[in-house]
């Protein structure tokens, strides 16, 4: 591939992917400005279900369809695959705002969040056509009009009508306007046309893509599964007390996911020539984000409170401890995410999905007693020891597997 591509490719994804993934924060502080406490703790809710939601929409996920070299399925097939899972998680996010009797504004947030998600979830499947040509800067600028359009729209127009429900369209027919004028004519220029529809590939991509989806679907609901309990049982102010808590630890992932990436094929390089080099490599990533979480602690309590309540206009001077625990508990996610990408890299899946399971369990049952017996501080809580308990397993299960890999290769050798 051209260097001038590949440095353009990697410009334009770090641009969009940074644009893209911080939105929610830019959107949270001007709905805490603008439309009050209370209007703010519904729209993060409403994000949290969203985003939740949006798991069942991009399924498998785009690098599942980048990597696949399955010839039984075409790119077509992964389009009707995302129409069909965009659809159910649309059609989930209804029955859910029915069986839980929201009121009618609830209600439109809830839904109108889930279909700006579910746009952002089809659009991968567009998105993976236009990477499999070597095109991935497209993807890069169509990720950042969408942010940088959406927040400038929603900013003017709540500010001017302080109507949700009329800001969150706007993002809407945003996002509608992009996919129509900038991804479909990608995809034109590709050459690339829709096949006629088969149930076969389509229903091979659901179930070979199950594992992917569920193992991704509990991370998000352990990663906010103080939300829905806070949801039941206090009002919408502290939602949106615990959701600006809650964004620095957003920051703290992303930083880490800059980290991570460029080291991804090293590693996997490193496994084939020297595995002692790979666990060497692996401990170092974990050395370099347990750096980042204390300086980034150290941040927290010097800095942080002040520059939240400047942000958000919310006096959060008590809240201090929580946020230094928010911190540290995604530390300890991110060093999990290595390990994770350390355990795929060693194709273990499987044990994940199950670890998962057991910390999704035992995060119901804490979040339920902690929140409902100390509110925001018992969500902190429920939030610090699910990423303690999930690292603990984590680092079980990379010990055990790298001495059975170890052990093959030996014998092998």
């Amino acid at each position: 591939m051209d260097k001038n591509l590949m440095k353009k490719n990697f410009i334009w994804n770090i641009i969009g992917s940074t644009f893209s993934a911080c939105n929610s924060l830019f959107f949270m502080i001007v709905v805490t400005r603008v439309n009050g406490v209370d209007s703010a703790g519904i729209f993060t809710f409403a994000f949290s279900i969203a985003m939740l939601l949006y798991i069942i929409g991009i399924y498998s996920g785009r690098t599942y369809q980048v990597t696949d070299d399955d010839k039984e399925i075409s790119d077509s097939d992964y389009i009707y695959s995302k129409i069909f899972t965009c659809s159910v998680m649309i059609f989930i996010g209804f029955i859910f705002c029915l069986i839980r009797g929201y009121n009618f504004i609830k209600l439109l947030v809830i839904m109108g969040l889930t279909l700006y998600k579910a746009m952002e979830a089809f659009s991968e499947g567009v998105y993976a056509i236009i990477q499999e040509n070597n095109e991935l800067y497209k993807v890069g600028v169509s990720l950042f009009l969408k942010a940088i359009i959406s927040l400038i729209l929603f900013v003017l127009i709540d500010v001017i009508t302080k109507n949700l429900i009329v800001s969150i369209g706007c993002i809407i027919l945003v996002n509608f306007m992009v996919i129509w004028l900038y991804d479909f004519n990608n995809l034109k220029k590709l050459k690339f046309k829709v096949d006629e529809f088969k149930f076969y590939p389509v229903k091979k991509i659901i179930i070979y893509g199950f594992s992917a989806f569920a193992f991704v679907f509990l991370t998000q609901y352990v990663i906010n599964a103080s939300k829905y309990v806070i949801d039941d049982v206090l009002p919408n102010s502290s939602q949106t007390i615990y959701g600006i808590i809650l964004m620095p630890a957003t920051v703290i992932l992303l930083l880490g996911q800059f980290i991570i990436q460029p080291f991804l094929l090293p590693l996997k390089l490193r496994l084939k020539e020297d595995k002692k080099k790979f666990l060497s490599m692996t401990i170092m990533l974990c050395g370099v984000i347990v750096v980042l979480g204390i300086l980034s602690l150290i941040f927290i309590y010097l800095f942080g409170v002040p520059i939240l309540n400047i942000l958000y206009g919310i006096k959060l001077n008590k809240y201090l401890m929580d946020l230094l625990i928010i911190i540290m508990g995604a530390t300890l996610y991110e060093i999990t995410v290595i390990l994770s990408t350390s355990l795929i890299t060693m194709r273990s899946t499987f044990s994940q999905f199950v670890v998962f399971i057991i910390v999704s369990i035992f995060t119901l049952f804490i979040s339920s007693y902690l929140v409902r017996k100390y509110a925001i501080d018992g969500a902190t809580f429920t939030y610090f020891l699910s990423m303690l308990f999930l690292l603990v397993l984590y680092i079980i299960i990379f010990v055990v597997v790298y001495r059975k890999y170890s052990n093959e290769r030996n014998d092998i050798l």
